[in-house]
């Protein structure tokens, strides 16, 4: 089939569409039936970005070559849209072959409606994108992040909306505990997820991000950043039992010479040794006549 019969073809498809022309937004109103689920031919104009949007990058050379598809083969596949009002749309899903289409001058674009409230679009929006298309790492785990915070969703729920594993959002989302420099990092493929997980367990911000430095000057395998990770973890233990060696008391304060100061007061004194020398003693008194009681016993006058 040559594209001059292509684009026939496609002509006859979109002339069948219909128009939407009605005002209704809800599910429960008259004639909700003949709007919902229906491929329509729409204002490009009247459609708003869904912020619930994850994505927030696009490849222009990516989005070009949509555009040119789009351009010599038509829409294939139609964009979802949540009606908001007459002849007013949110996207669901569908911002690549939305914008693309806008590259190209389009007026108008086929699309899914749905009525839906904001919760269901944005379970929809993110849910879409996690699962049709090329989100990074980090955009995915802000998606389930989103889902969570905006829904007031458990890991545990947000695994069954979105059709995965527990562990598998819970490791999305632990990598938003990295460094912003090392979550850039992921984003723009300088290191994977695997690389990220390993680091995570790092907590030292500036230590992190020279380990991250490390990894990218040397190219090194996920294998070879968790042999890395482990080995600064052995020196940062064994350097915090230095200091802590390091920092013994000057000298210690006998179990005998404590009760003879309890005895001399009658009462639980309390005695309190810093590691560089200094110390504190604090008698307690509960009444006038007990705090009258030791001021003889050191000798101050009232």
């Amino acid at each position: 089939m040559n594209k001059a019969i292509k684009k026939q073809a496609l002509g006859r498809g979109l002339s069948a569409l219909l128009k939407d022309t009605s005002d209704i937004k809800s599910a429960d109103e008259k004639g909700a039936d003949q709007v919902v689920g229906k491929i329509m031919e729409i204002d490009i104009n009247a459609i708003e970005i869904n912020p619930f949007q994850p994505r927030s990058n696009f490849n222009e050379e990516a989005l070009e070559e949509l555009a040119n598809s789009i351009k010599e083969l038509g829409l294939i596949q139609p964009i979802t849209v949540r009606k908001i009002s007459f002849n007013k749309y949110q996207l669901i899903s569908g911002e690549r072959r939305l914008r693309a289409s806008k590259k190209i001058g389009l007026t108008t674009i086929p699309a899914y409606i749905r009525l839906a409230n904001d919760d269901e679009s944005l379970t929809m929006a993110l849910v879409e994108n996690i699962q049709r298309q090329d989100l990074d790492p980090i955009e995915v785990a802000l998606s389930y992040q989103q889902l969570m915070q905006e829904l007031n969703l458990t890991q545990d729920e947000v695994s069954v909306r979105v059709g995965k594993q527990r562990s598998t959002v819970a490791n999305f989302i632990r990598l938003l505990k990295l460094d912003p420099l090392v979550q850039t990092g992921i984003r723009d493929q300088l290191i994977t997820m695997g690389h990220g997980r390993a680091l995570i367990s790092v907590d030292d911000a500036d230590a992190q991000s020279e380990l991250y430095y490390q990894i990218v000057k040397n190219n090194l395998s996920v294998r070879e950043t968790e042999n890395l990770v482990k080995a600064y973890h052995e020196k940062t233990l064994s350097n915090k039992k230095e200091t802590t060696s390091d920092k013994a008391p000057k000298f210690e304060i006998k179990e005998s010479i404590k009760n003879n100061i309890n005895t001399y007061f009658s009462t639980n004194v309390d005695i309190k040794l810093a590691n560089n020398g200094k110390g504190k003693i604090s008698i307690p008194f509960y009444s006038e006549e007990d705090f009258k009681r030791l001021m003889k016993i050191i000798n101050v006058s009232e």
